[in-house]
């Protein structure tokens, strides 16, 4: 139900941030289109629902009991490769078989963010979701000694971190992506643990904001480069552009030097990356922005282009212009390209990673594997699944599947919430789950001996 004491708070939080002018007042507003149009490369784009009171949806997170776990799309089968792993949100296999789970949550230190009422309201939904925890600030390694698809090894890898999320191997280095830098570890093959301290190879955007604070990292195959992901310190740069610089983008980082640079920008929250094996191209998936009502605006997978705009925050899927913006910028529109592939509306993808070393059945043997860790601004809720979407000649190529479902129950509440995606070195895929705190792992199902 919308009409709730904190719709109430978020109405007068919007009044104040209005100047006192009730405008766009839109109660309890819901999907009149479906989420189907809002899914493929040519979503249906209907004009905007503007509202003093945002949908507010949320699923309040309350775990998995015994036994209980997600459900896997038919010739698939579901199993816990790793439990009481806290808010494990992304995962990196390392060559030798080890996975390693970074543990991470919202630094403390963002006391400009979210601000006023709307900031202790929306502190409320986002504790609700299951995101007021404290941050572990590590990575553990997660080890399976005998092959049976369980981690029998669970132990802290590295800690003392600040919000960390990507890891990259490069040679005889881990890099980690913290909140505010880029980290450099020395790693040998087997290590249970890393003591030495980390080297800086480069700050990321951060600050007393930091709105989307999860930094994603990849590197390119020759070692050259690492590429990290850098959402917006807003919705809608509500809090200047000059807040805004070197974010929503996905930074290059010279790996020897330290270096960097914008590569693409105008993403409003990029975070999972992956190289598509057959083109080689660089791939993100990305959040669109909120509060233009429940079938606006499609979360999306895309090619990532270099010296490219992609219209954040002027304009959204191309050159369709956000009027909440002041001042615009006709120029940068222009500018703006649309993304490849529209996932549906606020399913916030962040997981992303290809197929092509996977040992599952031919129908996924081609494509991407999604994490969508579900919406807070969309009345019926969406996402909260893994998504399968095929690709042929570099390109997706059909509808997306459902890998993975059953995180949100049929009551509204939270199970889990997957995050980032993994193929193991067996070809199975893992799934992060910060809710659950488990580490999911999915194979082709066995074959009936009846």
């Amino acid at each position: 139900m919308h009409i709730s004491f904190k719709a109430i708070l978020l109405a007068a939080a919007a009044i104040i941030l209005l100047g006192g002018t009730a405008v766009y007042l839109t109660a309890g507003e819901t999907s009149k289109l479906g989420f189907e149009p809002s899914v493929g490369p040519n979503p249906t784009l209907p004009q905007p629902t503007k509202s003093l009171i945002p949908t507010v949806k949320i699923a309040k997170a309350v775990g998995w009991l015994n036994g209980e776990k997600p459900a896997a799309a038919q010739g698939l089968s579901v199993t816990e490769f790793a439990s009481d792993v806290t808010h494990v949100r992304w995962l990196l296999v390392l060559p030798n078989g080890d996975v390693l789970a970074a543990q991470s949550n919202a630094p403390n230190n963002r006391p400009d963010d979210n601000t006023g009422i709307k900031g202790m309201v929306m502190g409320v939904v986002m504790k609700k979701a299951g995101a007021g925890v404290q941050s572990p600030d590590q990575i553990s390694l997660l080890r399976d000694t005998n092959g049976d698809g369980v981690a029998e090894v669970k132990q802290v890898f590295l800690s003392g971190l600040h919000s960390p999320l990507g890891m990259a191997l490069v040679g005889n280095n881990l890099y980690v992506a913290d909140t505010d830098k880029i980290l450099r570890f020395p790693y040998k093959e087997g290590d249970t643990s890393i003591t030495a301290a980390g080297e800086k190879v480069t700050d990321l955007p951060a600050g007393t904001i930091n709105h989307h604070w999860t930094k994603g990292l990849v590197a390119d195959k020759d070692g050259k480069f690492l590429y990290a992901s850098v959402g917006s310190n807003s919705n809608v740069a509500e809090n200047g552009i000059a807040a805004e610089k070197d974010r929503a983008a996905i930074l290059q980082v010279e790996i020897a030097t330290g270096a960097q640079r914008v590569f693409a920008s105008g993403l409003r929250n990029p975070v999972g990356m992956a190289w598509e094996p057959q083109s080689g191209a660089l791939w993100a998936v990305v959040n669109e922005r909120d509060e233009l009502g429940s079938d606006l605006v499609p979360d999306y997978l895309t090619s990532v282009k270099e010296g490219t705009f992609y219209g954040w925050p002027y304009s959204y899927y191309g050159q369709h212009v956000d009027d909440r913006v002041k001042p615009q910028n006709p120029e940068m529109v222009v500018k703006a390209i649309p993304p490849d592939y529209a996932l549906g509306n606020h399913v916030a993808p962040l997981g992303l990673t290809f197929s092509e070393s996977a040992n599952l059945p031919p129908a996924f043997q081609h494509g991407a594997f999604i994490g969508e860790h579900g919406s807070w601004n969309r009345d019926p809720p969406s996402g909260y699944k893994v998504v399968f979407v095929p690709f042929e000649a570099g390109k997706p190529s059909g509808k997306p599947v459902d890998i993975l479902t059953g995180f949100r129950s049929e009551d509204g509440k939270a199970h889990g919430r997957p995050v980032g995606v993994a193929i193991d070195k067996s070809g199975a895929l893992l799934v992060a789950d910060d809710v659950g705190s488990k580490v999911w792992r999915v194979t082709a199902q066995a074959p009936s001996t009846n």
